[in-house]
């Protein structure tokens, strides 16, 4: 639609006559976005994008729709023809487009409201049941095609087998991580995974590639790392992040928002291959052996090229190392091909949710390389997209800062500082992430109702102020909240905000109910919230190695109910933060770990066979 009719001369002429035209950059503004999306959506029964909305120039719309050709043609009606009707009906029949736009409010106002029912007791296995109902046994993922990775109801599934030893919980999200690496979605010669992909193969990607989907899944696969210890999932994690520190970091830390799905004006050209391309790169020999296990043919698998996929093939061990070597040859061969390009504007929300993988994966890899990197991002955050008045931003771009945060920003972003605290045990993240939080109650919080607003008290006045709890793309923000403010009070001991998580997620309760696997990570958040947390408290020893051991038996578990802190009496900050943490010792100079459960602690221990015993 933009190169059809916003980049025509006859289109922007009847626009500039007529029309004032405001073009959204919807990651910008989710505000707008999910105002008027919910406005196409109960005028057309269905939403998407591009996202066409005429309005007054009170804000108030009244005709709404996605994509329109210049001229109509077998798919509709055109845009032309759409301008020249609505500027004859502005002209003339002002009062019906008045009274359309007061109707249209009106059902938007009454949309916004939430109503609470009492969860039901088996809400979590429906959840379960529905989500096995819709897996696909052959490839893996949900449903048919186009398949998104929905991140979210693997993490969900993997707390589920944890809570109820499932097995065919964590067989479901095996099967899905293994076929979206093997197939086309995945980048195997730059690592990295695309948006979505157009089969149910998980052959033919949508090529574009975007932070947040690669933050997610890179969170899925450590966790099922740390679930299975096959080193497959970490192996396929450390190239995820190895594409975003190569190619999707700023020189000051923060981390890009995408790439485009095109390059040269055709999708797809940057990532695909020839047979005969690939034989002149490696030779005739080397060639042959890598199209045979990427399934390079002749004749090509997209547009008469090959997206290089492993699907039905495996690697032999002996020749993982030249296979290795080889995508390194093509990879410095794609490299001179122009690239598609790239959005670096610079997204708080987003930064918030790498920051969560990259911390995840310092600790859970103990790789040092990936929890400094997320802490240049924090960095670059706290430097950058802070406003003077202490006011978190959401986008940086060329230098600029602007646009107040939104409830996502302070969602994912305190994820991620929670994340590091766990990591680092550093407890300025700890207090960063309690300050955040109070600042979301300031700025966004429904007193009347429980739940957050989508923009603060304090931003741009819209026709409504939206509060979402649904999951698209990525989990919503009220769902993050409600985690966060679980394990926050479990951290600090302020159970206040546990109440709060329980109040938020009672708001949405009806909604929820309806179809619970839309709402993944809030199940999630309520599974955390109906199994027993257990608080693991460690206080260093005089040894730091003994110490360390103690962190890595404890790090290296799938234990997603539990917290941890480490305390030492010179942490005083922690002290401010943590109101019960002042009574825990270390006994005889060795580290020493307490674990609390239901307001009460076992034994101290200082044997490490006796916790590695415990954990295992």
């Amino acid at each position: 639609m933009e190169h059809e009719s916003f980049e025509d001369i006859e289109v922007a002429k009847i626009l500039n006559d007529d029309f004032i035209s405001i073009k959204v950059d919807r990651e910008e503004r989710p505000d707008i976005d999910s105002i008027y999306m919910s406005v196409c959506q109960s005028l057309t029964g269905s939403g998407g994008w591009p996202l066409t909305i005429f309005i007054t120039p009170d804000q108030e719309p009244f005709f709404a729709g996605t994509y329109f050709p210049k001229n109509k043609n077998l798919h509709g009606i055109g845009l032309i023809e759409i301008l020249e009707y609505i500027n004859n009906s502005w002209k003339n029949n002002r009062n019906e487009i008045l009274k359309t736009s007061q109707s249209i409010l009106n059902t938007i106002d009454s949309s916004n409201r939430n109503s609470s029912i009492e969860f039901s007791d088996d809400i979590l296995d429906r959840t379960f049941i529905k989500l096995e109902e819709n897996f696909d046994p052959h490839y893996g993922g949900f449903g048919i095609s186009p398949k998104f990775p929905t991140p979210q109801n693997l993490l969900f599934l993997l707390r589920y087998w944890k809570n109820t030893k499932d097995d065919y919980a964590l067989k479901i999200v095996e099967k899905t991580l293994e076929s979206m690496y093997r197939g086309g979605i995945y980048d195997h010669i730059g690592y990295g995974f695309s948006r979505y992909s157009t089969d149910e193969k998980w052959l033919v990607p949508h090529f574009e590639k975007m932070l947040y989907d690669n933050a997610l899944i890179a969170i899925a696969y450590l966790e099922t790392f740390q679930v299975s210890g096959k080193k497959i999932y970490s192996e396929i994690a450390e190239q995820i992040l190895t594409y975003i520190l190569r190619d999707m970091t700023s020189s000051n830390g923060g981390f890009y928002s995408a790439e485009d799905a095109d390059s040269e004006g055709i999708e797809g050209k940057f990532y695909i291959w020839s047979k005969d391309e690939i034989k002149d790169i490696l030779g005739e020999e080397d060639g042959n052996k890598f199209c045979f296990y990427f399934n390079i043919t002749s004749h090509g698998n997209f547009d008469g090229k090959n997206i290089p996929n492993l699907i039905g093939t495996d690697i032999s061990t002996e020749d993982r190392d030249i296979i290795k070597n080889y995508i390194k040859k093509l990879f410095n061969y794609r490299n001179k091909r122009v690239p598609p390009h790239k959005d670096d504007k610079i997204l708080t929300s987003w930064n918030g949710l790498m920051i969560t993988a990259m911390a995840m994966a310092g600790r859970i890899l103990k790789n040092r390389k990936y929890t400094e990197a997320a802490e240049r991002a924090l960095d670059f955050i706290y430097k950058n997209l802070i406003g003077k008045d202490g006011r978190l931003l959401a986008r940086y771009r060329d230098g600029e800062a602007s646009f107040p945060g939104y409830i996502d920003d302070y969602a994912f972003l305190t994820w991620g500082l929670i994340e590091l605290y766990e990591t680092t045990y550093s407890s300025k993240y700890l207090k960063r992430a309690v300050d955040l939080t109070e600042d979301s109650f300031k700025l966004f919080w429904d007193e009347k109702h429980g739940g957050f607003f989508l923009y603060g008290n304090d931003s741009e006045k819209l026709i409504s102020r939206p509060k979402e709890i649904y999951d698209g793309a990525l989990p919503s923000g009220n769902s993050v909240c409600a985690l966060n403010l679980m394990r926050l009070s479990h951290l600090t001991g302020n159970y206040k905000l546990d109440d709060r998580a329980q109040k938020l997620l009672k708001n949405f309760s009806k909604e929820i109910e309806s179809y619970p696997t839309a709402y993944c990570f809030s199940m999630i958040a309520l599974l955390f919230s109906k199994t027993s947390t257990r608080q693991i408290v460690i206080v260093p020893g005089n040894n730091s190695v003994e110490t360390e051991e103690v962190l890595n038996i404890i790090n290296e578990q799938f234990s997603p109910f539990n917290v941890s802190i480490l305390y030492s009496n010179s942490d005083k900050d922690l002290k401010n933060i943590c109101s019960f943490i002042g009574n825990y010792q270390s006994i005889n100079g060795k580290p020493t770990v307490y674990i609390c459960e239901n307001f009460s602690c076992k034994s101290p221990i200082i044997d490490t066979l006796q916790l590695k015993k415990l954990f295992n």
